[in-house]
């Protein structure tokens, strides 16, 4: 009797929690909409009205982008869980989408991690990190990539005077911060949790070529995706120039917010205001910018997470125990 009290005890308590999630993300993307310091909501409204959005044909668009970009996130998970035993992609969408509610209003989506490893025996929970870790990595230098390019033909192109001296400084302190930091790791006492930079050297080595090669694809795929949909909102709000200039601005933005330490919670207020100040060059207004801004994280945020909360709210510990006394 007294067992039974206290599975359902645990039961009540786990649900408690995954409606808190639910609700925590629910309120946190209630609260941007409607306190946004950059756009007010009636404002975005009006500026949506305004603009060419309101078809079937736009909405069909856009949601495709958003349905292409998280599909590919979510096939690319797949492939680097694929490393430690093979997942559908059902299972691949539950992780992807409910990780993704889960980490909505943690600092750097930093409970992704977390809610990613949930889903995983404990044994495996080590090399799921890492996994993620990879995923997250190998997006990061798309962008620095493709940033880096737009960048600097920006700069170019509209003779933008960057702050030389303080560029240098910085760059001296990142490069002697990562020459201590990268000799002091490879120290053999040197650990963290339990976490060595030789622990992490021989996990990336054990990782096939193969994964490495389709994590790599899958980020740029995505990559490509999400800043055309960028570019196809801006069409939308009336702004038609070129092509190569557009895309460089939306790069570079994309560089910019990237590399600005920052919590996930500010992620649109930072993008808005670097969107601003890029797109500024180009005499895009600035309510316009700030609306495609707002749309970009409503499509591929927004309404993911709403889909994600179905997985947050059906996750089972129970058959996760279950595959760890299994396994």
């Amino acid at each position: 009797m007294q067992t039974s009290v206290s599975h359902k005890s645990k039961q009540l308590f786990g649900f408690a929690i995954k409606l808190a999630i639910v609700i925590g993300a629910g309120y946190f993307i209630y609260d941007k909409l409607m306190h946004n310091s950059q756009l007010d909501f009636d404002t975005f409204v009006a500026q949506v009205e305004a603009s060419r959005l309101f078809s079937v044909t736009t909405i069909f668009v856009l949601c495709l982008a958003t349905f292409l970009n998280w599909l590919i996130e979510i096939i690319k998970w797949k492939t680097l869980v694929k490393h430690i035993k093979f997942i559908s992609i059902w299972e691949s969408t539950a992780h992807s989408l409910g990780g993704l509610t889960a980490s909505l209003f943690t600092p750097n989506r930093i409970g992704e991690y977390g809610a990613k490893a949930l889903y995983f025996p404990k044994s495996e929970r080590k090399y799921v990190f890492g996994l993620n870790f990879l995923g997250n990595i190998a997006q990061l230098l798309t962008t620095v990539f493709f940033g880096l390019i737009g960048f600097a033909f920006f700069v170019v192109e509209f003779g933008v005077e960057l702050p030389w001296q303080k560029i240098a400084r910085i760059s001296i302190f990142g490069i002697l911060f990562g020459g201590i930091f990268l000799f002091v790791s490879k120290q053999k006492r040197f650990q963290i949790k339990g976490y060595s930079w030789k622990r992490l050297h021989d996990f990336m080595r054990n990782v096939s070529r193969e994964i490495h090669l389709k994590n790599m694809s899958f980020s740029i795929i995505r990559y490509v995706i999400f800043a055309h949909q960028f570019y196809f909102l801006l069409l939308l709000f009336g702004f038609n120039t070129s092509y190569v200039t557009i895309m460089s601005a939306i790069t570079a933005m994309y560089l910019i917010t990237s590399l600005i330490p920052m919590l996930f919670i500010f992620d649109v207020v930072v993008k808005g205001s670097v969107a601003v100040w890029l797109f500024g060059f180009l005499n895009v207004p600035e309510l316009s910018i700030l609306s495609v801004v707002l749309l970009m994280w409503i499509f591929n945020f927004v309404i993911p997470s709403i889909f994600g909360s179905y997985f947050v709210l059906n996750f089972n510990p129970a058959i996760v125990a279950e595959k760890s006394v299994i396994t």
